[in-house]
């Protein structure tokens, strides 16, 4: 009896434990046609909700300017998606590193601090977020993370918990995004004396980050974030700040359209809480702020979340799409079986159309209660899968969500393994700390303004 006993014990481990490996599998391969039937990431959408939850946590150039700073798919040799490996840092030079993919672009967040730069710690002791039902609400943890062992990420940067203002860092960081043949780096940026509601102002560290990034032939443009009172007067303003302050830099991003108009590119996070008549006075060539036709004219990109932004940025003047969300399936501009609908929109109204591509996303070290939004990695294959379905529709350039947004795990930049007695961190293994930085290269076009097998 005993014996028997045993063995059905055993038979029923095994049981239990393939289904739980069946879950997390079907979980992993989340159809891409999913839709919001439970309210798992009306967080993410604030839009949904009727406020802003930010997901942080979410003059034209003369003709004898620099060439370097002319930056389009002209100038493309490559393009990613899995197995260029990076060799140590210590050991490189210029000539052994891969040439930059100017249409490859990665949005970067310079907010994170530490004492030892910042007189305290910001973002690593990022506060775990309520659900916004209070019954819900009252099934998980409460309170901030308490660097350095336990910071709000589910995974750790080899560098620890660093601080954006270190030099160090801030040239590590381009040194990696160079390694993975990424060229352009999407900087979120808030104007000076802004900053989001867990970190502190970061505009003086641009010029840093422009000159670190020159040194590695990297450009940087700026990914507006949604602050305070965003309208078309103050974004006028600061447009013409940006561009007269850092727009002589030989690393800002410039892009040459199929016109042959070469003109700084602005990501806009956020932009469908603006209503299309506010951005259209800034936007359209009739608009009383239009920056159209001036020195401060450039290429906005905005964020399209649900099917129905689509007509309103065509309505607000904007120049382009982007999806952000690394989650497949999370919304209408994330899921990647809409892209090509999105590319054939994009076409039809001379816009441009900037897939994001994420290599996961976990980020219930700071939402507990958003696990069904969780991505596995799966050894790279998510971020591959992602890659691929944007390529098959020949986008005018690729966004990677993200090189390093810790909170919500969609960060390439390198991770180790990590163990305290309350928290085991996620890795990379069995590859190295390196490994979302590795890329597969496909071959672009030599001319033309879409990325190509």
């Amino acid at each position: 009896m005993a014996r028997f006993r045993r063995r059905t014990c055993i038979i029923l481990s095994l049981f239990i434990l393939l289904i739980c490996s069946l879950m997390m599998a079907l979980k992993t391969l989340r159809p891409d046609r999913a839709v919001f039937g439970d309210p798992f990431g009306l967080d993410l959408l604030p839009e949904l909700r009727q406020h802003t939850v930010h997901l942080e946590t979410k003059p034209g150039m003369s003709n004898g300017a620099r060439d370097d700073s002319i930056t389009n798919i002209k100038n493309i040799k490559s393009i990613a998606v899995n197995s260029l490996k990076v060799p140590v840092m210590a050991e490189m030079n210029m000539e052994e590193l891969p040439a930059p993919n100017y249409n490859l672009h990665a949005f970067y967040y310079s907010w994170y601090g530490n004492p030892q730069f910042d007189g305290k710690y910001l973002h690593w002791n990022h506060p775990i977020l309520p659900h916004w039902d209070p019954q819900i609400a009252k099934n998980y943890p409460e309170g901030n993370h308490i660097p350095p062992d336990d910071i709000g990420s589910n995974f750790y940067p080899e560098l620890g918990t660093y601080s954006s203002r270190d030099p160090y860092i801030i040239e590590t960081h381009m040194k990696q995004m160079r390694s993975a043949s990424i060229g352009v780096i999407a900087l979120s940026w808030y104007p000076r004396g802004l900053a989001d509601k867990e970190g502190e102002s970061t505009d003086e560290l641009v010029p840093s980050i422009l000159d670190n990034a020159h040194k590695y032939n990297l450009k940087v443009t700026f990914h507006i974030e949604p602050y305070k009172n965003r309208d078309d007067h103050s974004m006028h303003k600061i447009i013409k700040y940006i561009i007269d302050k850092y727009g002589s830099h030989p690393a800002f991003y410039r892009y040459k359209t199929k016109t042959g108009r070469v003109l700084p590119m602005f990501y806009v996070y956020d932009s469908y809480f603006t209503k299309p008549e506010t951005w259209a006075n800034l936007l359209t060539a009739s608009g009383p702020l239009s920056v159209r036709n001036t020195p401060y004219d450039g290429l906005f990109i905005a964020l399209l979340v649900e099917e129905r932004h689509k007509q309103e940025i065509q309505r607000s003047g904007f120049d382009g799409i982007y999806t952000y969300f690394a989650t497949n399936g999370f919304s209408y501009g994330s899921s990647h079986h809409n892209w090509a609908v999105l590319k054939a929109f994009c076409d039809s109204n001379s816009l441009l159309f900037i897939p994001s591509v994420g290599p996961g996303y976990i980020d219930i070290n700071i939402r507990p209660w958003n696990n069904h939004n969780t991505r596995n990695r799966i050894n790279g294959k998510y971020f591959e899968t992602a890659f691929s379905a944007a390529l098959q529709v020949q986008p005018d350039a690729i966004s990677i969500t993200s090189f390093n947004e810790w909170h919500e795990g969609t960060q390439i930049e390198k991770a180790v393994p990590k163990r305290t007695e309350l928290t085991v961190y996620l890795d990379y293994q069995p590859h190295k700390p390196d490994a979302e930085l590795r890329q597969k290269r496909v071959k672009g076009p030599a001319q033309g303004h879409t990325v190509n097998v």
